[in-house]
């Protein structure tokens, strides 16, 4: 009889020890050492019915033939993207989100949007029931779409073997379960060993994998660190469950651009992709109100407007406050004794309240205008012309700085109908910009725009 291995797990970052330690020395977290069975059988070249080829031999690099494999369309123009334009054959994927946010509906949509491919969709959280629920409200037919629902690996890979998919979807990782390790479902090993399981799959019979995966409190992937570096790509689905609006960003991919983005809406039917994310980011309004500006910020390689709102009051109890939404509350009090100390505008003794409608997060500094002058506005309570817009940022001595990728703000701030765009001097105006409709103009410092917005 074989001796039964046993290693101590950290169940927040993957560290390993072969004893109990109360504090992880690696993540540094208190009581999240768990004791975890081992047996492996090295022996085996198999997984479970895939044969595994021989043993490797180097090739030159010269001699090595690429051959130009076409992608898979997801008819999910958001997505395909994000992707690099679309599915890549034997790539695993693995999505990433808080729940309720739309992990399971966004691949669901995928599996029921892809025509002539055979998609097989395995569920260790929901009944088949449930998934058909959930179809019928998306209103999608597909009949090449297949539901499993299983948690144990080797009844999936012999289900694999019947009915050999096209893609396949598995919701979630952390639900999976194999012989090899004997621990319970969800545990470090165990999500190691059903992802390295896929990705032998993936890689064998140049099938791509979507893989759907929990995140911890502090908003990080669950599980072992190694399941991001084992994965073609990670992809991080976020936004505010109080907003309707989705955000898929690209971590890791290594087969297009991790500075791409989607964007999608939340509603009743599913997710609805948002082909122009400024137009339902600026709010319609019949008259101008002071304390608003509109900003044009870039997300990852998109351009799109969005609007600042500024409320400035007097403090009723003495201490100012600062409060801020969707915008760095330091970058704030930064603007604010830039305006203070550069400017001479007096709100060391005032309340500001800070905005970012619709519910997204910006950390674009090219804002820093937009903000100042949304704060300016309210504090005089003059308002700001509707079609004026800004894109610049903010230096401690008062200077207005240039905004990386000027060319594409103006483009969308013109595509839009907004008549003036306000940038810094200091940007590189190439000639194309001549043939805009939209008036560009330039300024120098905080004082300069003063004078031509308020004065």
């Amino acid at each position: 009889m074989s001796k039964i291995k046993t290693m101590f797990y950290c169940q927040n970052c993957g560290a390993q020890s072969s004893k109990w330690i109360g504090k992880c020395p690696a993540c540094g977290e208190w009581n999240t050492y768990v004791e975890e069975v081992i047996q492996r059988d090295d022996d085996k070249n198999e997984l479970h019915g895939f044969v595994i080829d021989s043993i490797a031999k180097p090739e030159l690099i010269g001699e090595i033939s690429v051959d130009s494999e076409k992608r898979i369309n997801t008819f999910d123009d958001e997505l395909n993207r994000v992707l690099g334009g679309g599915i890549v054959p034997g790539s695993l994927v693995l999505v990433g989100g808080e729940p309720g946010i739309g992990k399971s509906t966004l691949l669901l949509q995928v599996a029921l949007n892809i025509k002539k491919i055979k998609v097989l969709y395995i569920t260790g959280e929901e009944s088949a029931q449930q998934i058909k629920m959930r179809a019928d409200r998306i209103g999608i037919k597909n009949n090449d779409c297949l539901i499993l629902t299983e948690t144990s690996t080797k009844n999936i890979f012999s289900q694999i073997e019947i009915i050999k998919p096209d893609l396949l979807i598995v919701d979630s990782i952390q639900t999976l379960h194999t012989d090899i390790i004997e621990s319970s479902a969800g545990s470090i090993s165990q999500i190691r060993e059903c992802a390295s399981e896929l990705q032998k799959f993936s890689k064998l019979t140049n099938t791509p994998v979507f893989l759907i995966g929990h995140i911890t409190k502090d908003g990080n992937l669950a599980g072992p660190k190694i399941l991001e570096h084992m994965v073609d790509t990670v992809l991080q689905f976020e936004g505010d469950r109080n907003y309707g609006f989705r955000i898929l960003r690209s971590v890791k991919n290594r087969f297009g651009s991790t500075s791409e983005l989607g964007i999608y809406e939340m509603q009743n039917t599913g997710l609805r992709q948002v082909t122009n994310p400024s137009e339902v980011l600026i709010s319609e309004r019949d008259e101008n109100v002071s304390g608003v500006s509109i900003a044009s910020t870039m997300e990852g390689m998109r351009s799109m407007l969005i609007e600042v709102q500024a409320l400035v009051s007097t403090a009723a109890y003495g201490t100012p406050q600062r409060s801020s939404t969707g915008f760095d509350t330091r970058r704030l009090n930064m603007l604010l004794a830039v305006l203070e100390k550069r400017c001479g505008f007096k709100l060391g003794t005032k309340d500001v309240f800070l905005n970012i409608a619709g519910g997204i997060k910006v950390d674009d500094p090219a804002i820093d205008l937009a903000v100042i002058i949304a704060i300016l506005s309210s504090n005089l309570d003059i308002s700001i012309e509707n079609n004026f817009c800004f894109a610049a940022e903010i230096g401690l001595s008062g200077e207005i700085r240039p905004a990386s990728n000027i060319e594409q703000r103006i483009s969308e701030a013109d595509k839009l109908g907004f008549k003036k765009i306000f940038i810094s001097k200091y940007n590189k105006i190439t000639s194309g910009t001549k043939n805009y409709n939209i008036e560009i103009c330039l300024v120098k410092k905080i004082e300069d725009i003063f004078k031509f917005l308020f004065l």
